[in-house]
């Protein structure tokens, strides 16, 4: 009998390699209030190198056109352009390109999931989009972690279908309970909605866990991998989700661009959400009939240009390679939420140190408000995250208006992280808060 080899885990990238990645970056040169700027807010947005820059300058320098409408050379080379990009995106998440759906960002792409479904609730899409109608006893599941972005579409939903909202609760650290999951899933839920990652927590969910009480119960999963498809990697089979969103500005790429991943088979079967040009075969003065997808879900103009220089991005990430990333972060999320834990008056949110995180932490400093927590920092070129970071209910359940979070990415240094813990032991005497 032969022994399965094993995978050496990834090697961090180095401070050389990191300095090296920093050139690409113009940005990361500026000085904000007289200090080199420390930039720790990747996960709102993340900063662009210069490829993604010229990708975007070079398209409308050279090809700008309307994609899939005109019968010009140049129209033809956008379209090609356009369609290469796709191919590019979908195979860094291991997807086939017929099933990734371009969108200005996953909060248009988790609305278009449920308006799609509300549609099909309403009774369109015939036959085919049975399985996704909902009504009066049917049962919606999120988890109290979620984005504003993937909770309120799911309760605009729920009051027009008449189903029933209910969520996954957490702990008082802000950790999600698998042990209420008997009592939220059941045979009447229908979809199950969570985040890859907890933009406040950093922690990761339990995905394998969570879809298995899915297809028990024959629901459908909606991933948020916003915070999860920039800094690891991610394989669409794998996780086994029925559908999954990302956005582009937190991946080196430019903002209005994101993507809806879905299964070929459930997105061919739900009626669209925007209806106009591009995504038909037929109109008459009566009715329509559709494309299939990915088209069926692109009305209008698209974000081509974004989309160009997104494909850019993906190969940059590509280079550096999303197992040293997620690597290199992970060890930089260890890093913070240990500094964190032990500074006076500070009550780090999420896993404690030593629990897989992502490289980011939020943190309630006693006696200050977050947003002087944040003004602090700002004064000496650090910036942060200060607020609900759209997960009020989260906040609410933790007795907080707001925190503050710190996150990295791939251009991050040691010495930035070093310089914010420092930072954040001063911030307490500055106010003269006593421990």
């Amino acid at each position: 009998m032969t022994s399965t080899p094993s995978i050496a885990p990834a090697v961090p990238l180095d401070q050389a390699e990191i300095a090296a990645l920093r050139e690409r970056f113009p940005i990361l040169a500026r000085e904000m209030n007289g200090h080199p700027l420390v930039y720790l807010d990747s996960g709102a947005t993340s900063q662009r190198p210069i490829e993604v820059i010229d990708a975007e300058h070079d398209y409308a320098t050279h090809q700008n056109a309307a994609v899939h409408r005109g019968a010009h050379l140049l129209a033809a080379e956008a379209t090609e352009l356009f369609e290469d990009t796709r191919a590019t995106v979908a195979a860094f998440i291991g997807a086939d390109e017929r099933e990734l759906v371009w969108t200005s960002g996953a909060t248009a792409a988790l609305n278009l999931i449920a308006g799609a479904i509300g549609n099909a609730s309403a009774g369109l899409g015939g036959a085919a989009a049975e399985r996704f109608r909902l009504g009066p006893g049917d049962e919606i599941v999120v988890t109290e972690l979620e984005h504003h972005a993937n909770l309120i579409p799911w309760q605009q939903l729920a009051a027009r279908t008449g189903a029933t909202l209910r969520h996954l609760p957490v702990d008082d650290h802000g950790v999600l309970r698998l042990d209420a999951v008997d009592d939220i899933i059941g045979e009447r839920t229908r979809i199950i909605a969570f985040a890859h990652v907890s933009n406040v927590t950093g922690a990761i969910a339990p995905v394998s866990e969570l879809v298995a009480l899915a297809e028990r119960v024959g629901a459908l999963t909606v991933l948020d991998a916003c915070q999860s498809v920039p800094h690891l990697p991610v394989d669409v089979a794998s996780l086994g989700v029925d559908f999954l969103v990302f956005s582009g500005h937190k991946m080196l790429g430019p903002n209005g661009i994101g993507a809806l991943w879905g299964r070929r088979r459930l997105l061919d079967a739900l009626p669209p959400f925007l209806t106009g040009g591009s995504m038909i075969t037929t109109v008459t003065i009566d009715g329509a009939e559709f494309l299939p997808a990915p088209q069926r879900f692109e009305a209008g103009t698209q974000p081509v240009s974004q989309a160009i220089a997104l494909a850019s991005a993906v190969r940059f990430l590509q280079a550096v390679g999303m197992d040293r990333v997620h690597a290199t972060e992970a060890a930089y999320g260890q890093r913070l939420a240990a500094g964190l834990a032990v500074i006076p008056g500070v009550t780090l949110i999420g896993p404690p140190p030593g629990t897989p995180r992502a490289g980011l932490a939020s943190f309630d400093l006693a006696g200050v408000h977050a947003h002087d927590v944040g003004q602090f920092f700002d004064d000496r070129g650090i910036a942060v995250r200060v607020g609900h970071h759209c997960a009020q209910p989260l906040h609410r359940r933790l007795g907080l208006t707001a925190s503050t979070r710190a996150s990295s990415y791939l251009y991050t240094t040691e010495a930035e992280i070093d310089a914010f813990l420092e930072a954040t032991t001063l911030v307490g005497p500055f106010f003269g808060v006593s421990r």
